[in-house]
């Protein structure tokens, strides 16, 4: 008697069990996933696009037209009307025919653009310089091979317009060691002149590497993002850093950004009153804050995401308290949205695939995105 009892029990308890695993099952369906973001592609005709920079209602978009007499193209978008902007580069420069455009700086008026071609015998990128309005086009500036060249050269990345004037933004060979970050200021005579960096936190030393590969602005600041590496015996420490002036080329700090890791990089930053910083920490993505009075914070919760040194991350997007951050994983595209603590992956559908190289939101919320060899668009709320 005490048998079929005892199976009677038993029975009872796995059809319990199956309830509650299948209470279980219904729980974790029960919230669905996010939202997927749907692209559209942008025609911009035979050209690629290579850059994107918005001042307000206004979008420029630089384009690579391969096999063209002039490679460069620019265009600005303002709503519905598209404008081209003319290029005019120097018959004396080469090179300038053959750019690609690595940044534009645009302040609603002027305009300062940096472009680089492969050439020469060990194919090092030859920089032009371009300079003008949307009225009178972009025109280049041509300068001393010295200017941007020979042995000591280093890298260029970044071309920015403060209230107090333009500069570019690089590496050049070490004062003491290494390289130092270099900023270039112009001349009356549309000339460009690296300035010393002599005892200042952009120089390097034995013992403190500096490596920013980002600029922008902060009002009359200008903002650099990259990595410092300390050196000790029996340590090499790459941490996550910037350096920022106060005005233009003036009174640069360099601050090493909070919870570096083991290795750390900051990659891009987008500024209004406050920053928000893009890298990586030991191999994730990983973002920061950084206020006005020059406190830093490393943000919580950032979805685990790969991102390396080899990987482009496109400045965050910053509306309100709202960040998005586009990241491609395995050359497809996601849309990270949310703030300190709390945040949303959103996978894509419409089809961008490969590298994401810039993305910026206009004010009615439509979201730009270069992938790979293509210009797409979506709508964000």
């Amino acid at each position: 008697m005490r048998r079929p009892a005892a199976l009677a029990a038993a029975t009872a308890l796995v059809a319990v069990i199956a309830t509650l695993a299948a209470c279980s099952s219904n729980d974790k369906t029960s919230t669905p996933p996010p939202p997927p973001v749907a692209w559209t592609k942008v025609d911009v005709g035979t050209a690629e696009p290579v850059t994107l920079t918005a001042h307000e209602n206004q979008l420029l978009i630089g384009l690579r037209h391969r096999g063209a007499k002039v490679v460069p193209e620019l265009i600005l978008l303002n709503g519905e009307k598209r404008t081209p902007i003319a290029i005019k580069p120097n018959p004396a420069s080469p090179y300038a025919f053959e750019a690609i455009w690595y940044s534009i700086a645009y302040d609603g008026n002027k305009l300062l653009a940096l472009g680089g071609a492969s050439g020469g015998a060990h194919s090092n990128t030859r920089w032009t310089v371009w300079t003008g309005s949307p009225q009178t086009g972009l025109i280049e500036r041509p300068q001393d091979f010295f200017t941007f060249g020979g042995q000591t050269a280093g890298d260029l990345y970044s071309a920015v317009i403060t209230p107090s004037g333009q500069a570019l933004l690089g590496s050049w060979g070490g004062v003491a060691t290494g390289n130092d970050a270099m900023v270039w200021l112009p001349q009356s005579d549309g000339k460009w002149t690296r300035q010393d960096p002599t005892k200042t936190a952009l120089q390097s030393t034995p013992s403190l590497l500096v490596g920013p590969s980002f600029g922008t602005t902060l009002g009359e600041s200008i903002l650099l993002m990259g990595s410092q590496v300390r050196l000790a015996p029996n340590v090499v420490a790459q941490e996550a850093a910037v350096w920022r002036s106060t005005k233009l080329n003036q009174g640069w700090s360099r601050l090493a950004l909070p919870d570096p890791g083991n290795r750390s990089q900051a990659s891009t930053a987008t500024c209004a009153k406050d920053c928000v910083i893009s890298g990586y920490v030991d191999g994730q993505l990983a973002m920061w804050t950084l206020d006005a009075a020059g406190t830093a914070k490393r943000l919580t919760g950032v979805p685990s995401i790969p991102v390396g040194d080899k990987d482009k991350l496109p400045a965050p997007i910053v509306d309100g308290d709202k960040i998005t951050q586009i990241v491609a994983q395995d050359n497809k595209v996601k849309v990270i949205t949310g703030h300190d603590g709390q945040w949303t992956v959103h996978e894509s559908t419409g089809g961008p695939q490969g590298p994401v190289t810039s993305a910026v939101m206009m004010p009615d919320h439509k979201l730009y995105l270069i992938a790979g060899t293509a210009l797409w668009q979506t709508t964000l709320s």
